[in-house]
């Protein structure tokens, strides 16, 4: 089956009592045994599986060309998951601008359990420096968030395989419609399923899913039973039902982001755009390799400080400013605001997740806050 029909038809299970052509909620946390003491319906507890959240698994699995998926709470949950699984002493190397919420996660949660690296991953050799002994996963996020970085997924997966290291994926800002990592040499993908998977920006969620059911991945579906950090049946029915409009969602999210990027790149009160469908975009060569399309996401620098970025944040009038991302909305906000006063995210930069409006709308929009900073001469 094709991409868009797998999204469709890969998640639902139609019901065998009523013949509903939509899988049913089955909110029930424990299911009856057989009188031999066994589960005849195949599942035993809903912490440990449930109806619902099988088909989510099954859903992103068989989309991202994976052997098996475990669905989460959330993203920074099944991050958590996977670091969980690495357990004491390893030793991890990541992006610079890695996601904020899984970059606290790792010096604060992780803190003394796991050794990390934060480096420049659009260069192999800045990788390859930071490896040790005790260097246990790689893990990657292509285009990064929020400066929409991008590095070569073939050869840090070459290099990994090379040293004996996992390597995961954060496929988030992607998702499996424009960029399939398992297929590139990744071990694990990892998505915040909260995002543009579901779509709507009404459930939260996350996900891993696995080239190989070896060891490692035992261990990960291990923490997710134990530690219990699982979508509930209705979070999972939401999300599968905003899967089945994912390819045709994010055509449309790639075409709007590609306008409204174009126009922000000759735009003069704008210093710099970060997107890399722009053919200036340092990693555009290698993000045309391994993408089918360049998604909805993108950052710029207003001419300015904070003070200018956040007049134009607070002047849009479709745009709404919130953080998240992946919504038939359109988002815009402040980003080092949000990230603390740690952030290495510049003052001036702006994040955008570019939605389902009529373009022309959005590019109106953003003039007019554009003009709240400066006059166009």
């Amino acid at each position: 089956m094709k991409i868009e029909t797998i999204a469709i038809h890969a998640g639902n299970r139609k019901d065998k009592d009523t013949h509903a052509a939509i899988q049913p909620i089955t909110l029930s946390t424990t299911f009856e045994r057989g009188e031999d003491g066994d589960y005849p319906g195949g599942f035993i507890y809903s912490r440990i599986d449930n109806p619902n959240r099988s088909a989510l698994e099954n859903v992103i699995a068989k989309l991202e060309g994976a052997e098996d998926a475990a669905a989460f709470s959330s993203g920074n949950a099944a991050g958590s998951a996977v670091f969980q699984a690495l357990g004491t002493g390893a030793h991890i190397i990541a992006p610079d601008d890695m996601y904020h919420g899984l970059r606290n996660q790792l010096l604060q949660v992780f803190k003394g359990i796991i050794d990390v690296s934060f480096v420049d991953q659009s260069s192999i050799e800045a990788i390859k420096a930071a490896i040790r002994p005790e260097t246990k996963l790689i893990w990657i996020e292509t285009p990064s968030n929020p400066l929409l970085k991008v590095c070569d997924i073939r050869s840090i997966a070459t290099l990994a395989k090379e040293k004996n290291i996992i390597i995961v994926c954060d496929n988030t800002f992607s998702t499996p419609i424009n960029q399939r990592p398992l297929q590139l040499g990744c071990d694990i993908v990892m998505h915040s399923t909260t995002k543009y998977l579901s779509g709507h920006s009404d459930v939260i969620g996350g996900a891993l899913a696995c080239n190989t059911n070896n060891d490692f991945w035992k261990k990960i579906r291990n923490v997710q039973v134990l530690a219990g950090a699982v979508p509930s049946p209705f979070d999972s029915y939401l999300t599968v039902r905003g899967i089945k409009t994912l390819p045709y969602r994010m055509k449309g999210h790639s075409s709007n982001a590609a306008i409204v990027a174009e126009y922000l790149n000759n735009h003069p009160l704008v210093e710099k755009v970060f997107y890399p469908g722009l053919k200036d975009h340092t990693g555009y060569v290698i993000a045309k390799s391994q993408m089918s399309a360049f998604g909805g996401m993108l950052s710029f620098l207003v001419k300015g400080g904070s003070d200018e970025a956040r007049k134009v944040v607070n002047s849009v009038k479709i745009f709404t400013q919130a953080t998240s991302l992946g919504g038939v909305e359109s988002l815009i906000e402040h980003r080092a605001s949000i990230e603390g006063p740690e952030t290495k995210t510049p003052q001036n930069l702006i994040r955008v997740s570019v939605g389902l409006e009529n373009a022309d709308d959005l590019i109106e929009d953003l003039g007019m806050a554009l003009l709240k900073i400066g006059k166009i001469k």
